[in-house]
C-alpha cells in the first residue's frame, strides 16, 4: 500500500543537521559547515543498508505494517525491498469495499501533502539553514548534557523547529517540529542513534495529526556496512 511510503523518506532523513556550536561564528558559515557535515554523512549512508519498520495507525487501529530492507542504489536514491506487508484486508462486500478503499485514497492524498509539507522542515539547502539559524535561540545544556537549538516561523507563520545536539560529537539527538496542515496541528518528533563509525541516524520517528487521528511511525535498525 503506497500510504507507507508516503511520509517514510522524509521521516527518515528529517533534522540530521551536524551544527557547531561556536560562539561568534556567523550564519552563514555555520549553515556551510552544517551542509558539509551532511554531505559526509550522505556519502557515509551510502555504504550501509538496513531495515525500516513503518506503521500506520488510523483512528486507533493499525491500518499498516511494513519493513523494508533499505539500501542506497545510483546517485544516493534510497532503494527499498520489501520484506513483509501487512496491509489491513478491505471488508467483504462491493458497497463496503468501496467505501474502504476511498477512505483509503483520502488519506494517502492527505499523507501525500503532509508530506509535501514536511519536506520543508528538512531544511534541504544551506540557505534554508542559514534562515533557520538566523532565527534560532540556542540553551543548554539540559540534564543530558544537551543542548536546544529553537527557532520559530521557519515554514509556515507560527511553526516551531527545535533541535537537541551533542555538543561534543555535534550529532543531532532528537528534532520536534509543531506545524499545521490544512488547519490541523501536526506534531514530528525524530530521535537519533550514532554508529562507531560517526554515522548518524534517525532511529525513531513519529507524525501525528490528533484532529485526524492518524499516526505514521518509522524504526529504523540493523544498520550493516556494505562489503
Amino acid at each position: 500500500m503506497k500510504i507507507l511510503l508516503v511520509l517514510a523518506a522524509v521521516l527518515g532523513v528529517l533534522g540530521g543537521p551536524q551544527i557547531a556550536l561556536a560562539q561568534g561564528t556567523a550564519p552563514g558559515e555555520m549553515a556551510v559547515r552544517v551542509t558539509e557535515a551532511r554531505q559526509a554523512n550522505a556519502a557515509l549512508m551510502r555504504q550501509y543498508s538496513w531495515t525500516s519498520r513503518t506503521e500506520v495507525i488510523l483512528q486507533g487501529q493499525v491500518k499498516d505494517i511494513r519493513i523494508d530492507a533499505v539500501n542506497s542504489g545510483p546517485g544516493g536514491l534510497l532503494q527499498r525491498n520489501t520484506v513483509n506487508d501487512q496491509s489491513a484486508p478491505l471488508p467483504f462486500g462491493f458497497l463496503r469495499r468501496r467505501i474502504a478503499e476511498a477512505e483509503r485514497q483520502q488519506v494517502e492524498t492527505y499523507l501525500m501533502g503532509l508530506r509535501d509539507l514536511l519536506e520543508q522542515y528538512t531544511l534541504p539547502t544551506a540557505g534554508k539553514v542559514q534562515d533557520f539559524l538566523s532565527k534560532a535561540t540556542a540553551s543548554g545544556p539540559d540534564a543530558s548534557g544537551l543542548f536546544e537549538m529553537s527557532g520559530p516561523n521557519v515554514v509556515l507563520p507560527g511553526d516551531t523547529f527545535s533541535l537537541w545536539l551533542n555538543p561534543r560529537t555535534r550529532h543531532a539527538q532528537r528534532v520536534q517540529v509543531s506545524t499545521t496542515f490544512q488547519g490541523d496541528p501536526v506534531n514530528l518528533t525524530a530521535t537519533f542513534n550514532t554508529l562507531p563509525s560517526g554515522l548518524n541516524y534517525v532511529a525513531y520517528a513519529e507524525v501525528t495529526v490528533p484532529a485526524k487521528q492518524i499516526s505514521v511511525q518509522v524504526q529504523n535498525f540493523d544498520y550493516l556496512r556494505n562489503n
